[in-house]
């Protein structure tokens, strides 16, 4: 006679995320596979997928040290941050000590100066997508992101003011405001070809608003 199986009970958490079905696949990944690398090989001549560009990670960090009051930092500095950086990238951060003394910014070796965050695979193009089009939108004044805050590699910074342009910071329920530093780290590529992949997934850069001088009026008339 064949023993009943005993079926293991199901985790509460297991069992939501199968009622609510699968995530959907990150959009942008997927305008990336579609229609940006088809792009990159006509324009650049890159017809191998090996030597395209590729989005490999993006790093959020926000500086502490010039907060610190003696050898720590204040509690409402330090949970503020890292409850930003756990709100806006759904990761856990870690936090950094300084590995070395610099007088003049008051930092010794050993002290807590940033919190740090480093998104790869699917949260990664997630919280690009916010940081598109959610989040730059609602910067004050934008105009556009700096084309040209690459590095040789192809790597891009952004420098953000405050946390508030994320929808998921309430600033009503924060007692600090802290600005960023988001790096989106390529691999196999240069400026022009970091700019080209970024323009394409939607990134909002600065438009040239310079306006034709008097010569090119006159011979236009």
């Amino acid at each position: 006679m064949a023993k009943d199986t005993i079926k293991p009970k199901k985790v509460k958490h297991e069992a939501d995320a199968e009622a609510s079905g699968p995530l959907a696949a990150p959009r942008l990944r997927e305008l990336y596979a579609t229609k940006v690398r088809e792009g990159v090989a006509e324009k650049f001549g890159l017809k191998n997928p090996m030597q395209q560009p590729r989005l490999t990670s993006i790093v959020i960090n926000v500086n502490m040290g010039r907060h610190l009051e003696g050898t720590k930092l204040p509690p409402n500095v330090k949970q503020t941050v890292l409850d930003t950086l756990t709100k806006i990238s759904g990761q856990k951060p870690v936090v950094l000590k300084a590995k070395k003394s610099v007088s003049n910014f008051k930092v010794r070796a050993g002290y807590e100066t940033a919190a740090m965050v480093t998104l790869r695979r699917d949260r990664m193009w997630y919280f690009l997508d916010r940081l598109i089009n959610l989040a730059t939108p609602r910067i004050k004044d934008f105009r556009g992101l700096n084309d040209k805050a690459f590095d040789r590699q192809g790597n891009f910074a952004i420098g953000l003011t405050e946390q508030g342009v994320f929808p998921e910071i309430d600033m009503a329920a924060v007692t600090f405001t802290h600005g960023m530093n988001i790096n989106l780290v390529f691999s196999n590529s240069t400026p022009d070809l970091s700019r080209y992949v970024l323009a394409e997934l939607g990134m909002p850069f600065r438009k040239d608003e310079t306006k034709p001088g008097k010569s090119a009026a006159v011979k236009a008339a």
